[in-house]
């Protein structure tokens, strides 16, 4: 069913202004974020897998990497807003069966993206000692904590050429690729964490004591594991594209490699935005770690335990928001303004639907998906309870996940970022810490919910009234 030459070929009519009917509409949403989707479940079960390893090692280590989670998604957000600013672009391209400077885009992406990774790196690098004491943590868990932090910092430029690489293929419309190469890193990830977090060890396989080699090096080696999966799989995505695609490889073109400044403005006229956004809202998760943090080891591995738990439900709405990245960007950059809004009120109303359905299981399995990752009755107890709080704005959150990406594929990203600041710090902070005070941990997840509600809320209400889509202003660079 889900044909990749298919896909081409409805994207091709999108280049060429054929018109698209509803059924070819709703196919070509399907089939771009079914591989996109299945990834980020792919993603989240290697999440799951990381932290039952490291939450058999006990409370303090479960403890440790989630008192620095929320830095490393920070970590995570600015290479994605880095890489995005390029990739809407190609995408755009693309749209106007431009492919040559589509390429030139990308070759500009590569090498400025290389460098910030290496600033990022440094940076990172640099607060890893001190960066648990500032979050509150206690001393009986800030050795692990920066370990862990200054390892997967070291993995910067890998990370960032693995973000660029499957964005600017997700860009292109080619959504296989990426994904399957997400489910390797995933493999990788837990073959090394398996071998490198556990000490050696006799395994019983069919009846047989099996020796099993192990580093023995517990949080240290789940930082390691998780970067070595990532330096293979960068590897791999950055030769498809240089060598393979068959809209992006280099060999297609015959010029010289000239730089042109219009490219990296434009891309920082998208990314600053956003990477100010993931700033601003990683540093209100890591606002709400310090109000977690005084609440005790057990809340704060609870609550790192139920963030990993509700991201299985909420990963479709990111592969329907990268679909509609690509879906909008590239009907942005043919300057066809109907089917642009079509597919964008089309893939809101898809995720939607996905997440409500995620939700109820969510509400339904949250004892097990909770219990999978500790053996402490105590952190399955609350992680439960708050995860099934947080099951009722799953619907609205899919709304906020996948409108953003709306906007994004148009090249508009400051209010949205706004929006989302607005969402975060006056809303969700402010409840958060007044309900904390009386209701702990219960408390910050209901102020969690309300505030994903709200921003469902203002994001639709963006959509409708179409300020988001402006008029395609892709500059001709000099031949």
């Amino acid at each position: 069913m889900f044909s990749n030459k298919k896909s081409e070929a409805l994207l091709a009519k999108i280049r060429e202004g054929a018109p698209l009917m509803g059924r070819e509409k709703l196919r070509l949403i399907v089939e771009l974020s079914i591989p996109s989707i299945l990834a980020q479940i792919t993603s989240v079960l290697m999440f799951y897998i990381d932290a039952s390893m490291v939450g058999s090692l006990g409370t303090e280590a479960s403890a440790a990497i989630g008192l620095v989670e929320p830095a490393s998604w920070l970590f995570g957000s600015l290479t994605g807003a880095a890489s995005m600013g390029f990739a809407v672009q190609v995408a755009h391209f693309i749209g106007a069966n431009d492919f040559r400077q589509a390429r030139r885009v990308m070759k500009h992406g590569y090498l400025f993206c290389f460098v910030f990774s290496l600033v990022l790196m440094a940076v990172a690098c640099g607060v890893s000692g001190p960066l648990p004491r500032w979050l509150g943590g206690g001393s009986d868990i800030q050795h692990d904590a920066s370990a862990y932090f200054f390892i997967f910092s070291l993995a910067a430029p890998f990370f960032m050429m693995e973000n660029l690489s499957s964005a600017m293929l997700k860009s292109s419309g080619d959504m296989r690729r990426p994904s399957t190469i997400a489910v390797l890193a995933c493999v990788l990830d837990v073959v090394f964490n398996f071998l490198l977090i556990f000490p050696s060890r006799t395994v019983s396989v069919l009846g047989m004591d099996v020796p099993l080699w192990g580093a023995g090096l517990r949080v240290e080696g789940a930082a390691l594991g998780t970067s070595l999966a990532y330096v293979v799989t960068s590897l791999i995505l950055v030769w498809f594209n240089v060598r393979r695609s068959p809209i992006l490889a280099w060999h297609l073109d015959r010029e010289r490699f000239v730089w042109q400044p219009a490219y990296v403005m434009k891309a920082l006229k998208i990314s600053a935005p956003m990477a100010l956004q993931y700033v601003l809202m990683n540093g209100a998760q890591i606002v709400s770690t310090m109000i977690v943090a005084p609440l005790g080891n057990v809340a704060i591995a609870a609550n790192s335990f139920a963030v990993t738990a509700e991201s299985l439900c909420y990963m479709p709405g990111y592969g329907i928001g990268d679909a509609a990245s690509t879906l909008v960007g590239q009907t942005f950059g043919a300057g066809r303004q109907d089917l642009c809004r079509s597919f964008a009120w089309l893939t809101i109303g898809l995720g939607m639907g996905v997440m409500a359905v995620m939700g109820v299981v969510m509400y339904v399995f949250a004892p097990e998906m909770i219990g999978f990752l500790t053996p402490v009755a105590a952190i399955r107890e609350l992680g439960t309870r708050v995860l099934r709080i947080e099951a009722f704005a799953e619907p609205f959150f899919a709304a906020s996940i996948v409108a953003f990406r709306v906007c994004l594929g148009a090249g508009d990203t400051l209010k949205p970022a706004v929006m989302n600041l607005a969402s975060m710090w006056c809303v969700r902070l402010t409840l958060a810490y007044a309900l904390s005070q009386h209701y702990g941990l219960v408390g910050v997840w209901v102020a969690m919910a309300l505030e994903l509600t709200f921003r469902g809320c203002i994001f639709l209400f963006r959509i409708a009234r179409g300020r988001w889509y402006m008029k395609p202003q892709t500059e001709k660079a000099e031949s």
